[in-house]
Order: C-alpha cells, then sequence, then structure tokens
C-alpha cells in the first residue's frame, strides 16, 4: 500500500466522484476535506493549514476550479494543483499547466489518481526537515536546495514547483543534453513514456520564458533528443 502523507483538498460538486476519491485517498493514509463548491473550498482552505495539495474538478457549479487553483496557490504557495476535468482540448490543458503541477481527464482510474498526486507531492514537496545544502549552480543560475527558490545574475526567478523540479534535473546534468523520455521519467515520474505527451515542450516554453527575460537564452535543443543548458 501507498504511505501517503500531508492534507488534500478535493473539489469536485459530484458526490460520488469526490466521495470515491475521499475514501481512495484516505485509504492510502491522506488527510481529505472535500468541497462543491468555490466558496466551500475557500472557506475550508482559510480554515486549515497546511494544506499540500488540491484535487480541482474545472467546471464548478459557482466558478471556474482553475480561478479556484490560483487563489488557493496565492494563499500557499507550495500548494500542489492536480486538475480533474471532461475537458480534453490541448489548449485547456496547456493553460491549466501554466500553473498546475497535473491535469487528469475524465473518466479516470481512481489509483491512476492517487499514484500521480503522490508523484506530484514526492517532486514538489520538501522533506520535513531538510539539512542545509548549497546551492545549486550553473553559469549565472543559482538553485537554493533549501529554500527552494531561483536566482539569475542575482535576481529572483518565480517558478512553479514543477518548473523548478525541471530546472533542477537540468541543472544537475550540467551542460549534457537529457532525452525527453528521461525528463518525464525523473520529472514527472512517468513509468512507461505517453507516446503523445507535449508536457516536456510546454514546460520548457515556460522556464525559457521566465529565464531569457533575464539573460541569454541557457536552455537549448536537441531537436530529436532532448534538452540540456547552454
Amino acid at each position: 500500500m501507498t504511505t501517503g502523507s500531508g492534507t488534500v483538498l478535493v473539489v469536485e460538486d459530484e458526490e460520488s466522484i469526490a466521495d470515491v476519491l475521499a475514501i481512495a485517498l484516505r485509504y492510502h493514509r491522506f488527510e481529505v476535506m472535500t468541497a462543491g463548491t468555490v466558496r466551500d473550498a475557500l472557506s475550508l482552505a482559510e480554515r486549515t493549514l497546511p494544506i499540500d495539495a488540491a484535487l480541482l474538478d474545472v467546471m464548478l457549479p459557482d466558478g471556474d476550479g482553475r480561478a479556484l487553483g490560483r487563489e488557493l496557490r496565492a494563499r500557499h504557495p507550495d500548494l500542489a494543483l492536480v486538475f480533474l476535468t471532461a475537458r480534453d482540448a490541448p489548449a485547456e490543458i496547456v493553460g491549466a499547466l501554466g500553473f498546475g503541477d497535473d491535469y487528469i481527464t475524465k473518466p479516470f482510474d481512481v489509483d491512476v489518481v492517487v499514484a500521480r498526486l503522490t508523484a506530484v507531492l514526492r517532486r514538489t514537496r520538501p522533506a520535513d526537515v531538510l539539512p542545509q545544502r548549497p546551492p545549486l549552480r550553473y553559469g549565472d543560475l543559482e538553485l537554493d536546495e533549501t529554500t527552494y527558490s531561483v536566482r539569475r545574475a542575482g535576481r529572483t526567478v518565480e517558478l512553479t514547483p514543477t518548473e523548478y523540479a525541471l530546472l533542477r534535473f537540468l541543472v544537475r546534468n550540467g551542460g549534457r543534453i537529457v532525452p525527453k523520455d528521461q525528463l518525464l521519467r525523473h520529472v514527472w515520474q512517468y513509468e512507461h513514456t505517453p507516446p503523445e505527451s507535449t508536457v516536456v515542450e510546454t514546460y520548457i516554453s515556460y522556464l525559457r520564458r521566465k529565464l531569457d527575460a533575464l539573460g541569454p537564452p541557457v536552455i537549448t535543443t536537441r531537436r530529436g533528443v532532448g534538452y540540456g543548458l547552454a
């Protein structure tokens, strides 16, 4: 059995789905709170600290789950966000992944949801007690492994947890080109590479936009192979 830890907020207006998710998460030893509306979710988030992750339906009776995700992230900067939705258009997925950590389409296997949530928490949440570690450096990039913050040329770069995990893996590999399948395996914890997945390309574009605003291009592409640092 997976040994989970932490508190998960499930926001889903279909009670049957919310109940199944809550039962599965509790079985895997997560603390679970459920809400069916944006209003109830914000109320729970206000009263409960800390929240480690949120499973959010995109279409809610009183609002948009993506807007709710932004509000929750503003209140809980380290919160992991996983969206659940029947919408599977590429534009919808890319838009949600711009600030979320994963996107799961309905209908879904509840065990897959639990596994992917656990994977997101593994890569985004620091351990309860972290030893003081020296920063990772590459060129003018500096990654603080204790505070999970990034600076380029002395200026702070605001990254989501997944963007940080991707950049950290590239920095740890120095100037080597890292194949796409290795990035999917080590950053996203995918055991089998989805052939149609564009999540790596999407997050590389997010990193480039943020890093290139502070200096010359730092991420290189080897077409058909993968990515590395210049």
